[in-house]
């Protein structure tokens, strides 16, 4: 009785978006209706397509932030950002910044049927900054012609790499993965050692958990002649970012990886968890029932698994088997060489989510 109350108080942030993305969170919300996982979680709903960040001046962004900082778990479609930098710029740095976002989890995985490069079977987790680094820093040119020269200012906080260190452990306890790969701390020893030494010492703290740290470089060569072990990569922001690009081609297809941004408190536990699929709006796809699902579906199966409770994590399992065996037994979108529709796979993974439970009940 105490679980069931714990989650009929549960409300999960829905930040509604643009074009493909918007219906293919419809979809991902099809498999978290009480119906489907017997939760009876609320739903507060926030508009964030280009019109109303427009029209609200990116005012519901920051309503949305508060939201989940409020509920703790949010799940958000694919947005547009517009290209001009005097409109309404990235909503997803506005939120990063505004939940005090630390981590981006991006989990590339074998899906049944598709290939993957180079013998790669496990799953390989990227853990990297949130913020900083890169993203976000001063750049300027100074001088003319060949002797033009441009410069750029970047920063990096302890505390992020604290919390990038402490999720990788944590992620790979959970997953039973080794800690792999690092920063270019040879070449940087000030900056890029800030996090070598925080993973280090997340190490020390976590001494069940493998660790083989690599120099960034080396772990991109190291990661096509992987044994095959699964694997959690914490790194830096724009090392993060390329990383997860790449680890996602490496399985064949970005439509079975999960974007989760996260924030923590003072003893690194997770306050704000937002779920996402890590693809774009795809404007081409909309309106057409086509697009596949399968990305924004696992982000609901993540959100549900930091939820702290035992038929929360039941109905986060059922809904990643049910998702990888749907593939399994022949019903695909086009893009993974089948011929469902968009519905038409969301309809087939209920079904698969719902039998699991189910039997699950029996046992």
């Amino acid at each position: 009785m105490e679980a069931r109350v714990l989650l009929s108080a549960a409300t999960v942030v829905v930040l509604e978006g643009d074009q493909t993305g918007q219906e293919l969170l419809l979809e991902a919300l099809r498999l978290l209706d009480r119906s489907v996982i017997d939760i009876d979680l609320q739903f507060e709903r926030y508009d964030l397509s280009l019109e109303n960040r427009r029209t609200t001046a990116n005012a519901v962004v920051l309503e949305a932030a508060d939201a989940m900082k409020r509920h703790k778990f949010g799940i958000k479609a694919a947005t547009i950002t517009p290209e001009s930098s005097d409109d309404v710029g990235s909503p997803n740095a506005i939120l990063r910044r505004a939940v005090d976002g630390k981590v981006i989890v991006r989990t590339g995985r074998r899906l049944p049927k598709v290939r993957p490069v180079a013998g790669i079977y496990a799953p390989i987790s990227i853990v990297r900054m949130a913020v900083g680094d890169a993203y976000g820093a001063q750049e300027w040119r100074e001088g003319k012609g060949a002797d033009e020269a441009a410069f750029r200012t970047e920063r990096i906080e302890r505390g992020v790499c604290r919390a990038v260190a402490e999720y990788a452990f944590v992620h790979a306890k959970k997953t039973g993965s080794k800690v792999f790969g690092g920063p270019k701390y040879t070449v940087s020893p000030i900056y890029e050692g800030m996090l070598k030494e925080e993973m280090d010492a997340a190490a020390r703290r976590h001494p069940d958990v493998t660790y083989d740290p690599q120099l960034i470089d080396a772990t991109y060569a190291l990661l096509i002649s992987s044994p095959g072990d699964p694997m959690v990569i914490p790194s830096l922001n724009r090392d993060g970012d390329c990383l997860s690009d790449l680890v996602m081609q490496l399985f064949g297809s970005i439509a079975g990886a999960e974007s989760v941004l996260l924030s923590f408190d003072e003893q690194l536990k997770p306050t704000v968890v937002m779920a996402e699929a890590p693809h774009g709006t795809a404007p081409r796809l909309a309106g057409r029932n086509v697009a596949n699902p399968m990305a924004m579906i696992l982000a609901g199966a993540a959100l549900l698994s930091y939820v702290d409770d035992r038929r929360a994590s039941q109905a986060s399992r059922a809904i990643y088997e049910a998702t990888l065996e749907t593939v399994h037994e022949g019903t695909a979108t086009a893009d993974l060489g089948g011929t469902a529709s968009m519905t038409e796979f969301t309809d087939a993974v209920i079904e698969g989510v719902k039998r699991k439970l189910d039997v699950w009940s029996s046992l």
